[in-house]
């Protein structure tokens, strides 16, 4: 059944928070991300065109409804992230370059004595180096997640986790400590359970390991006790800027601002309950409603289509039908043919006389619905604004104006990328199930 959090399930959340261990009891964390390809010089095409084949490596299989077998080896997970968010790990600690995946609860490590591991350009994590390592007992209730744990072959709680752009992370669970921040400005939290990963393969994005930022009891935001978080990414293009995550008490948007603060409800889909769906109910291109079924991005009740809020996929993906029609109406405005219109890629049109700028174009809406923000008495929808910077870019390589919106067959899930996420500031709440967005200059924040 497809639903919003109710009040009950709302009360659980805070009780959960509320029970938390008193060693991760602060009120709130920072930590800084960077984009996967800060560091590679890359032109913005290659930037391009490197997020795009990084999308499809993850496409078959990243939103697919995954099986309720218990048997983990089978189960996959998205593996949808384009941010590393750079933390430490155990005491003294090591540094802990972790790809942020809001698609997956399990946070993990590469670890000594490892079988199998990728390069990495830091230290690999050594439990018996660290005086905060604990190993996590099968029997406990912190393993009850993991969906591989065979409690009659070992008592320490082992897991495989395999994602849908054939990375995996197998090895055991342990508790330690997490450090968020530089080292004069640094907080830290103890008996964090995560992943120590003996056997680990696949591309890595410069990572040692993966933060899960999921909406599971594994998750660091629910050991945290945060109960909700929010980042702000800055110029996709300006790949040196750092985007600031904030979990806790530092997530909040500022009082003073709320009357610029818009929400909407996050959905609950019980087939991949990791993921953050929220209702998207239409779309606009100026002060033009496209016409787009109401019922186009509906989470059913056997759990697909919806769309999901992934900082970790580059482009906004749309139900082909919606796309179709997005595309068609933008060429219109364009007055220029779609050079590859039979393609469900993001579509290009030719530039006119060798223009190299964007067109002056109307901003294109996302109409979400509303009653999140009840402080706010915002019951009319939730409308995100974004400028022809966040959903258009000149593609150098042969001099043409795409845009930065893909189609997915028709049924399947819907997702917001972080192209069309810059410069905003995100919210997810899980306290009042809401996510909640703002504008803002994400660099200063």
């Amino acid at each position: 059944m497809v639903r919003c959090m109710g009040p009950l399930q709302a009360l659980i959340l805070l009780l959960l928070a509320s029970l938390a261990s008193s060693s991760l009891a602060q009120s709130g964390y920072r930590a800084a991300l960077t984009h996967v390809d800060s560091k590679g010089g890359f032109t913005k095409a290659e930037l391009i065109r490197r997020a795009a084949h990084r999308n499809r490596l993850r496409a078959t299989s990243g939103y697919s409804i995954t099986s309720s077998s218990s048997d983990s080896s089978a189960r996959l997970y998205s593996g949808q992230a384009e941010y590393l968010m750079e933390l430490a790990i155990g005491t003294p600690p090591v540094a802990f370059i972790a790809l942020a995946d809001t698609g997956s609860d399990l946070t993990w490590t590469q670890c000594q004595p490892c079988k199998l591991c990728f390069p990495q350009d830091t230290p690999i994590y050594d439990t018996s180096a660290s005086s905060s390592f604990s190993p996590v007992a099968c029997s406990s209730a912190t393993c009850l997640p993991i969906w591989s744990r065979n409690c009659s072959s070992s008592p320490v709680c082992r897991y495989r986790y395999a994602y849908g752009d054939g990375a995996y992370s197998t090895g055991i669970l342990g508790t330690e400590t997490i450090t968020f921040g530089s080292s004069s400005t640094s907080s830290a939290a103890h008996g964090v359970a995560f992943g120590c990963g003996a056997d680990n393969g696949g591309a890595s994005y410069n990572s040692t390991g993966t933060v899960g930022l999921g909406r599971g009891t594994l998750s660091l935001v629910a050991q945290l006790g945060a109960g909700k978080f929010s980042y702000c990414l800055t110029d996709f293009f300006n790949s040196s800027l750092g985007s600031p995550f904030m979990f806790g008490s530092l997530a909040d948007i500022a009082e003073g601002d709320a009357v610029l603060v818009q929400s909407t409800p996050l959905l609950q889909n019980p087939r991949i309950p990791s993921r953050y769906y929220v209702s998207l109910e239409g779309i606009s291109l100026g002060d033009a409603r496209l016409p787009i079924p109401n019922d186009t991005f509906a989470l059913r009740a056997d759990g697909t289509g919806g769309m999901i809020v992934d900082s970790g996929t580059i482009f906004t993906a749309l139900d082909e039908s919606a796309f179709r029609v997005v595309v068609h109406h933008v060429a219109a405005v364009l007055g220029q043919p779609v050079a590859n219109a039979s393609s469900l890629d993001s579509p290009c049109f030719p530039a006119p006389n060798g223009e190299r700028q964007l067109p002056i174009m109307p901003d294109m809406v996302l109409h979400f619905a509303g009653g999140g923000d009840t402080r706010l008495d915002f019951t009319g929808g939730a409308d995100m604004r974004l400028h022809r910077d966040n959903y258009m870019y000149f593609n150098e390589e042969d001099s043409s104006f795409c845009l930065s919106i893909e189609g997915t067959t028709s049924g399947s899930t819907s997702v917001l990328g972080n192209f069309q996420q810059q410069n905003i500031q995100m919210l997810f709440d899980m306290t009042v199930g809401q996510m909640s967005f703002r504008y803002t200059d994400c660099s200063k924040l």
